[in-house]
């Protein structure tokens, strides 16, 4: 008996919660911070390790496990990915040494790392090929509510319960999007097939596929030199009180949504011309930080600003990777789009690293003008691969 056919509608949403989940889980921990240096009697730095080990799972796990799962039904690859992420978050809620919630975290990150990869080419999959940017940013604005949202949510029960209990909020969320994974995606989308390393190594040798990564890189990186210490600009340089400073960063998540599903719209019938625009506006926007980071409501508007271009270029990203790889290599397009995941994380690293850097030896109030050259060098990327596949 034939399955009953599932509006795309309704698998773009339980992708979306899903997403919501695992973008709950990213910065929870930043979050608990004080909570888990007091549990555990570790250092700042050490608890900090809670997220950048879990950024280097993203960034490795992507890729390897995309090759290990081609020839996987792609809608059981998706509920063993969420029975995979609610162990993790679960190992992490009752870990009784820092070791344990490590490896909970590690795990966690596996399964974030290859859902981000294969959502995406599930939600191009299902929906007709000039909506096919629209489909990815409706799955990426489960991420963006989760900054909104999840995250704030998620540190506000553990700064009142414990921050066990923050991790087992995320695993029940993760445990509706696993429901709705089941119910939600169709059988029989298309499988990849398998894949290995020499797949790996034609994705990477293929000059428009790897400048397209580092574009990933570098102009979605940008915007966390600032961001990353975005509640320091507002506290410290714009004066705004840690009350307000919540208040903010909530109306900063929604402008990132509104952003997120224009950016897809934009990006449906010619992603690099668009990208181009997205990454000219937001490195405008990180320039006028820069000059209005001293006045306290004009800094507003550009802290606004610039959520709204933050995420604007992310399914253009995504959707531009999976076009080239279908144009020069077919057979490894959920490879492509893993690795573009990967390139996201590497650019958060990068992003803030550099403005930990400008931060530590500069001013904080410096770090706009180096993510704005970050996205300025995307832009010259841009530029030159539309010259090229021309």
């Amino acid at each position: 008996m034939a399955q009953k056919k599932i509006s795309p509608g309704l698998t773009l949403a339980a992708l979306a919660i899903s997403a919501f989940s695992i973008g709950s889980t990213e910065f929870i921990s930043v979050g608990l911070i004080p909570l888990l240096v007091k549990s555990f009697s570790i250092s700042v730095s050490q608890a900090g390790l809670t997220v950048s080990i879990y950024a280097l799972g993203i960034t490795f796990g992507a890729p390897l496990l995309t090759i290990l799962t081609g020839t996987w039904d792609r809608k059981r690859l998706m509920i063993v990915i969420m029975i995979t992420f609610i162990i993790g978050n679960i190992v992490s809620a009752i870990a009784p040494s820092f070791i344990i919630l490590l490896l909970g975290r590690i795990i966690a990150s596996l399964a974030h790392g290859i859902f981000m990869s294969i959502s995406s080419v599930i939600a191009a999959d299902v929906v007709v090929p000039s909506k096919r940017a629209s489909a990815i940013s409706i799955m990426f604005t489960g991420l963006t509510v989760a900054t909104v949202t999840g995250v704030p949510l998620g540190t506000f029960i553990g700064q009142h319960t414990s921050w066990h209990w923050s991790f087992i909020f995320i695993s029940i969320i993760g445990l509706i999007g696993l429901v709705a994974n089941y119910f939600l995606i169709p059988n029989g989308l298309p499988i990849p097939g398998k894949s290995n390393l020499a797949g790996f190594g034609r994705v990477l040798k293929n000059p428009s596929i790897l400048l397209a990564l580092l574009i990933t890189a570098f102009g979605y990186g940008g915007t966390f030199t600032a961001y990353t210490f975005l509640t320091p600009i507002l506290e410290n340089s714009l004066g705004f009180s840690a009350t307000t400073v919540v208040i903010i960063l909530i109306v900063y998540g929604l402008m990132v949504a509104i952003g997120n599903t224009l950016g897809g719209r934009l990006a449906n019938h010619n992603p690099v011309k668009a990208l181009i625009y997205m990454f000219l506006g937001l490195a405008i926007v990180l320039l006028l930080l820069f000059v209005t980071v001293h006045f306290k409501y004009l800094g507003l508007i550009s802290v606004l600003l610039m959520g709204f271009f933050a995420f604007m270029n992310v399914p253009g990203l995504q959707l531009y990777i999976v076009q080239l790889a279908e144009k020069y290599t077919p057979k490894d397009i959920s490879f492509a789009s893993s690795l573009n995941i990967s390139a996201f994380n590497i650019g958060i690293s990068l992003g803030s690293l550099i403005g930990g850097q400008v931060t530590n030896n500069l001013s904080v109030t410096l770090t706009p003008i180096f993510g704005a050259l970050m996205v300025f060098i995307a832009i010259v990327m841009t530029m030159y691969l539309q010259k090229r596949e021309k």
